[in-house]
């Protein structure tokens, strides 16, 4: 079954939505690069190939339901960080903008009767709810450490560790 007009512009919004936030994460890795940070670094740039990996699952999906995926003006985010701490909370502040979307989508889908689109939807919030953890499981961890070197670069090695993915998972 087709996208209504209005779900398809809604999925698109999305799609771009998940595009800014690889954008988002390409900046924040950046920010902690320049820092000497290059564990953190290399933990947000695979978050923001996981975003590319997002925007591909809704424009696979729009595409499958026989409409046209476009992707908007993507604008880079300005981002104000003095700490690693900014940083991150940047990120889940960007991780909660994006839930919200996500929820708002599935309320649109919802008054559309557009059933169709539930499993992939329920998988996006449950993702959500992962991603916004995680990030706030690192924000407790960064806060635990007051600006301890020592202890930024023992958190700094382990989220280095995370493996690369793709941007096709």
């Amino acid at each position: 079954m087709k996208l209504t007009p209005a779900l398809t512009e809604a999925f698109n919004d999305q799609i771009t939505l998940e595009f800014e936030a690889s954008i988002a994460y390409r900046q924040m890795a950046i920010e902690l690069e320049i820092r000497d940070l290059p564990g953190m670094a290399a933990w947000l740039r695979h978050q923001a190939d996981e975003e590319i990996v997002h925007a591909n699952k809704f424009i696979d999906h729009v595409a499958d339901r026989d409409n046209h995926p476009q992707i908007g003006a993507v604008s880079a985010p300005k981002l104000d960080v003095n700490s690693v701490l900014d940083v991150f909370k940047a990120a889940v502040a960007h991780e909660e903008k994006v839930s919200e979307s996500i929820r708002n989508l599935c309320r649109l889908c919802a008054d559309a009767g557009d059933l169709d689109s539930r499993p992939l939807l329920d998988w996006f919030l449950a993702e959500q709810i992962e991603e916004e953890a995680t990030v706030r499981e690192i924000i407790g961890r960064i806060e635990m450490n007051n600006d301890d070197g020592p202890g930024l670069l023992r958190l700094d090695e382990e989220l280095g560790r995370r493996p690369a993915g793709t941007t096709e998972d």
